[in-house]
C-alpha cells in the first residue's frame, strides 16, 4: 500500500466520509506539511482502495443541499490493513530524503557565498513553515491526541532542523573568506 493510500484509508477508518470531507480533514490537520497528497488524487485513491476491497461506498442523498454524495466506509479488511500498516509505520525507521541533503552532497559545486545565500533562504523558509504550522495548530484546538502528536512531531523536527541550519551557517561564515570548499 502506498503512503497516500494509507493516509486516505486511515481517514476512512477513522470516520466514514465523502471525498470533499477527506480533503477538508487533510487541510485542517496540516497533513500536506508532511505528505505529498494533492486534492486531485483523493478520488483516484478512493477508487483504488475500493477496487482492493479495503473500502466500500454508498450513495447518500442530500435533500435540499445538492446532488447525492458517495460516502466511503472501511471494510473489515480495510480496518485490519490500516491497523497492520499503522503498527509497521510506528516501528520502522525510514530514510530521510530531503532536497537539502542533495544540496549538501554537492556543496563543492558552488561558492561559499552562494551556499551561504542558499542556506539563509532555507532558514527563512523554515521560519515561515514553523509559523504556518503553529498557526494551523492553534486554530485546531482542542484536537485529538494523535493529531496533536502529528503537530508536535512536525514542530520539533523543524526546530531541530532550524538549530542545525544555524550551526551550518555559522560554520560557513567562518569559511566565507575562502572561495571554495
Amino acid at each position: 500500500m502506498t503512503p497516500a493510500e494509507f493516509i486516505i484509508l486511515s481517514l476512512i477508518v477513522e470516520k466514514p466520509s465523502h471525498g470533499w470531507e477527506i480533503e477538508q480533514i487533510i487541510e485542517k490537520r496540516g497533513m500536506r506539511e508532511w505528505t505529498a497528497l494533492g486534492f486531485s488524487s483523493i478520488y483516484y485513491l478512493l477508487q483504488k482502495l475500493e477496487k482492493k476491497n479495503l473500502i466500500k461506498s454508498r450513495t447518500e442523498a442530500m435533500p435540499g443541499r445538492g446532488p447525492a454524495r458517495k460516502i466511503y466506509q472501511a471494510t473489515a479488511g480495510g480496518s485490519e490493513a490500516c491497523r497492520e500498516q499503522t503498527l509497521a509505520a510506528l516501528q520502522t525507521t525510514h530514510r530521510f530524503q530531503a532536497p537539502i541533503l542533495m544540496g549538501l552532497a554537492n556543496l563543492p559545486h558552488v561558492s561559499i557565498p552562494e551556499a551561504l545565500a542558499g542556506l539563509k533562504q532555507y532558514r527563512r523558509n523554515l521560519k515561515e513553515r514553523l509559523i504556518r504550522i503553529k498557526a494551523r495548530r492553534l486554530v485546531q484546538r482542542p484536537i485529538a491526541f494523535h493529531v496533536e502528536a502529528l503537530f508536535d512531531y512536525s514542530l520539533i523536527s523543524i526546530e531541530a532542523e532550524k538549530k542545525w541550519i544555524e550551526k551550518m551557517i555559522k560554520q560557513l561564515e567562518v569559511k566565507d573568506g575562502e572561495d571554495r570548499f
